[in-house]
């Protein structure tokens, strides 16, 4: 093994559309790493449809197993098709920590937080897989 990947995206708004992280996990595999994706432990709870759901989530407790496993981590890989305030945090820890970031960035004009806290900055998943080489 490589070392493990964190995978990072924006969940709430997009609970449907969550395909992004079987791409981003088929790459990191390839190349090696241990993936480490809440979305496995957390799609039970993001049922999305009934009004208010969001309030009746206990987010403290996964937010707090998401900095574990950031911390736990060796590459946060942050998926960002549009801003999300959790995948920005997580980015946001996941360099405080140390760790090597890789930001799959969606939006024309990213914010300087992002540029700043992004290692490496693609377009494309596709690019993923080259990223990974360069940062061992």
């Amino acid at each position: 093994m490589t070392g493990k990947v964190f995978i990072s995206g924006p969940i709430q708004g997009m609970e449907t559309k969550q395909s992004y992280r079987k791409v981003i996990r088929k790459i990191c595999v390839q190349c090696g790493y241990e993936i480490l994706d809440p979305w496995e432990r957390e799609k039970i709870i993001y049922k999305g449809s009934e009004f208010g759901w969001w309030k009746k989530v206990p987010a403290a407790d996964f937010i707090k197993r998401d900095l574990e496993d950031i911390e736990r981590c060796d590459v946060l890989v942050a998926y960002i098709p549009k801003l999300s305030a959790g995948t920005c945090m997580e980015l946001f820890y996941a360099k405080q920590k140390g760790k090597k970031t890789i930001c799959i960035c969606k939006i024309k004009n990213p914010s300087p937080w992002i540029l700043t806290h992004s290692d490496i900055i693609i377009k494309k998943i596709e690019e993923l897989k080259t990223c990974l080489g360069k940062i061992h």
